[in-house]
């Protein structure tokens, strides 16, 4: 039985227990123990995934020791995806400067090898903690969809891309945090966030969305109403209208009135009259 093999046999059973009622953490524990020892290789990660199921034992468990060796596998993980990459990429370009560079079989590596990107760095304690709230607002629910990138990895990419527009961490690029941790933790939103563990939003996308494109479907509609409306009454306040003591105001109940006639039907159809009372700034349609 090969190595992935054996991943996946151990993976299965971990999802069992991360869906389960949190028994056989006994057990548990010793199939993370079998993975330390496993030779995972950066192609076994990508094809199973196991990072994310220990992970997703490590918030579903509360023994203390189950925690500490998922986070120690998953830290190992990160760090070997890290060392991988910069390998594989510092072997590719020697290969393109005429090396010939073989894999155990007499051919060239593919690309395969790098297929996650190493996660920005930086020591800035503004920078990191934009990091941590964006991370936060990613992991809401704790529930990811199928395939997602690490929500950590995502968090960094997307501080990294808002930190390059600004080249600093003043007000402008902590507003610009802010309103997309806002956004990402929205609840009457879960699109947005969804769309962006998903991939259909890229980091790079993201970090320049307006408020306007980040919004939800519903608000998009509310915000289109009140433009319309914001239209209509300034095409109306731009008409002076007729003075009139023939109307009566129905909430202050004064006659100090203007009214102007519209035509919002069809030619045929009598026009619309719209009535504005001075007084209290009342305005009604006029059947």
């Amino acid at each position: 039985m090969s190595c992935q093999d054996d991943v996946l046999r151990i993976q299965k059973k971990l999802e069992k227990m991360s869906n389960g009622d949190g028994s056989g953490q006994e057990q548990a524990l010793d199939m993370l123990k079998a993975l330390e020892e496993l030779p995972i290789t950066l192609d076994i990660l990508t094809k199973t995934r196991i990072g994310m199921t220990v992970n997703q034992l490590r918030k579903c468990t509360s023994d203390k020791d189950v925690i500490s060796l998922s986070k120690s596998l998953i830290k190992t993980w990160k760090k070997f995806l890290s060392g991988k990459e910069s390998a594989s990429t510092s072997s590719a370009k020697e290969s393109t400067n005429g090396g010939n560079d073989l894999d155990d079989k007499g051919t060239c590596p593919t690309n395969q090898d790098v297929s996650f990107p190493a996660r920005p760095s930086t020591t800035d304690a503004v920078r990191l903690k934009c990091r941590e709230m964006l991370y936060n607002a990613l992991k809401l629910d704790e529930v990811y969809p199928e395939n997602c990138r690490d929500p950590e990895d995502l968090a960094a990419e997307l501080e990294e891309h808002i930190f390059q527009e600004f080249k600093n961490t003043e007000m402008k690029y902590k507003n610009r945090i802010r309103s997309r941790v806002s956004n990402l933790k929205d609840t009457k939103n879960p699109n947005l966030r969804l769309n962006f563990l998903t991939g259909a939003i890229s980091s790079k996308r993201l970090g320049k969305m307006t408020a306007e494109e980040m919004a939800s479907d519903e608000m998009k509609g509310i915000r289109e109403k009140f433009t319309k409306e914001a239209i209509n009454d300034a095409q109306l306040a731009s008409v002076q209208g007729t003075k009139t003591d023939m109307l009566k105001c129905m909430k202050c109940k004064k006659k100090n009135c203007t009214y102007n006639q519209i035509q919002t039907r069809s030619a045929d159809e009598p026009m619309t009259t719209f009535v504005l009372c001075i007084e209290c700034g009342n305005r009604w349609k006029f059947c």
